[in-house]
């Protein structure tokens, strides 16, 4: 149960230190808008009309690492505007700007 309270305290000194780390926030957003591009890109790969014919499981290996790497740099690259949603939406900054 000690382990428990402990938990919960951490947690709580977590949470109420959540509104000092933007930078945090916006490096889990970048991270997210670029998971989001990478999915894109896999779909994309999967809707392929043939296998290949030299295709291969390292193959297969390498072009998902490859699809990872693209989509972090597009991410960096490309602003499709998630990230920056997502840091409004969690920093509390949304409400403030709809109300007005």
């Amino acid at each position: 149960m000690d382990a428990l309270a402990s938990i919960s305290s951490q947690m709580a000194a977590s949470l109420s230190h959540a509104d000092s780390r933007p930078t945090d926030l916006q490096g889990a957003a970048e991270q997210f808008e670029a998971l989001f591009i990478h999915q894109l890109l896999k779909q994309a790969r999967s809707a392929k009309l043939a296998d290949d014919i030299l295709g291969s499981e390292a193959g297969d290996t390498y072009t998902e690492m490859l699809d990872q790497e693209r989509a972090k740099q597009l991410s960096t690259k490309i602003n499709l505007g998630i990230a920056e949603a997502l840091v409004l939406q969690f920093s509390g900054r949304a409400k403030s700007s709809a109300g007005e």
